[in-house]
């Protein structure tokens, strides 16, 4: 059976990882402490293909400990019963270094029974997940771990390591590979980040590469075949998801066009059509609020048709939309007040609901006529008197501060000229 590329050509010294330069530099804490021998329970946070797996097994290696390796989503408890019980036997003298992939698909009873060895120091625990651990990690064992995070690897990374596996496949194959630039870049850029999606696409290039004269042909319109698609990370549910819609906020909150279009575009490439429809909406009350209260309305009808249209048609109404967003005026004077209302309300700094503002006709107020102290505004001019509407307690609170736009500014001139 022939071993994938990616598997063939692991690194097996944490000098030959690709990325990762945060941990693996030769002055950090972490590669110090490994290459010293020493091993603590560890969770590797990251998305895939960044090489949580590959620094888990050089970290085995340097400890000289037994690696098992168990993957959450096939996992069951007696599997790890089973490992634990190798604790003191033949081969588990220096310990037993458990690599654990993707624990957050294991359920808490599964979780705790490591709880014990992981303590002791019997197991040592590497445990990897691509979801927040902080989340999707239960604290018993989060509290005897140390989390490091994995980053996406730059185009940079990908690149060294293409030509890191090139080299290596063409010494172990005696054969030349020639990759043109153009394809190289592609391959670079081309997989997101993602080292094992990367490695998987030029395995199938050197598989359907002409041989001319012992020499493999790699170009880039071959290339541009295998990465379609394949750059952008989005899994409508996780970190990423909320990353991306994250990022796509504050881009228009702070009124960049530009980058604002560039995570929509990648929202939508991922199929989160339906997740964009809401935040914009969110956005344009949130973030453009009264400075342009008109955005809510046409944000909506941009997303109505963004939704009637589908893809690919509604990304025209949605970079509508976000184009409007990001260079309009921005307020969240709204979002101020209703929080501070909010507070008052929760912390239950209120009382009685003024008389004159009850309803007459209800069983408390049916025989007592009290609305006869309410004073109508619409028979005064410019529809408005002073009157009473807080409750007693907070009768002087005020909530909503006019921003500093010109429509706000202007309601606040209209009021303060009438309420004189």
């Amino acid at each position: 059976m022939s071993i994938p590329l990616a598997a063939a050509i692991r690194p097996t010294e944490l000098a030959d990882v690709c990325g990762q330069k945060h941990l693996l530099s030769e002055n950090s804490v972490f590669r110090r402490a490994i290459e010293n021998g020493v091993s603590q329970n560890m969770i590797f946070f990251g998305p895939s293909g960044v090489g949580k797996t590959t620094v888990a097994s050089i970290v085995a290696k340097k400890t000289g400990k037994k690696l098992f390796k168990l993957n959450g989503t096939q996992s069951s408890t007696s599997d790890i019963k089973d490992i634990i019980s190798q604790i003191n036997t033949l081969g588990t003298e220096n310990g037993i270094l458990l690599y654990l992939d993707e624990i957050q698909y294991l359920n808490k009873k599964q979780q705790q029974s490591l709880l014990e060895v992981i303590e002791d120091g019997s197991v040592t625990l590497i445990a990897s997940t691509t979801e927040n651990p902080y989340f999707a990690i239960f604290n018993a064992i989060l509290s005897r771990c140390t989390v490091f995070e994995f980053k996406p690897l730059n185009a940079a990374d990908i690149k060294e390591g293409i030509e890191n596996a090139i080299k290596k496949y063409s010494a172990e194959n005696n054969i030349s590979v020639n990759i043109d630039d153009d394809a190289l870049q592609t391959l670079s850029y081309g997989c997101g980040g993602d080292m094992r999606k990367c490695y998987n696409a030029l395995e199938l290039l050197l598989a359907a590469a002409k041989n001319e004269n012992n020499t493999l042909i790699i170009t880039d319109k071959m290339a541009k075949q295998v990465t379609q698609r394949s750059s952008n990370r989005f899994d409508n549910s996780g970190d990423v998801h909320y990353n991306l819609l994250s990022a796509l906020q504050k881009s228009i909150r702070g009124s960049d066009e530009n980058a604002a279009l560039h995570y929509l575009a990648r929202i939508l490439e991922g199929d989160g059509l339906i997740s964009a429809v809401r935040r914009l909406q969110v956005i344009a009350c949130e973030d453009i609020g009264l400075a342009y209260p008109q955005a809510v309305s046409i944000v909506k009808a941009c997303c109505d048709i963004a939704l009637q249209t589908g893809m690919p048609e509604a990304r025209i109404p949605l970079a509508h939309a976000v184009i409007l967003l990001a260079t309009a005026p921005k307020s969240n004077s709204n979002e101020v007040a209703i929080d501070l209302a909010f507070s008052d309300v929760k912390s239950g700094n209120f009382s009685d609901i003024p008389p004159h503002l009850k309803d007459a006709a209800s069983f408390e107020n049916r025989n007592l006529s009290i609305d006869k102290n309410y004073i109508y505004p619409h028979d005064f001019p410019n529809h408005w008197v002073q009157q009473q509407y807080m409750p007693d307690v907070i009768k002087d609170r005020k909530y909503y501060h006019f921003g500093e736009n010109k429509n706000e500014q202007a309601a606040k001139a209209y009021w303060e000229k009438i309420k004189k």
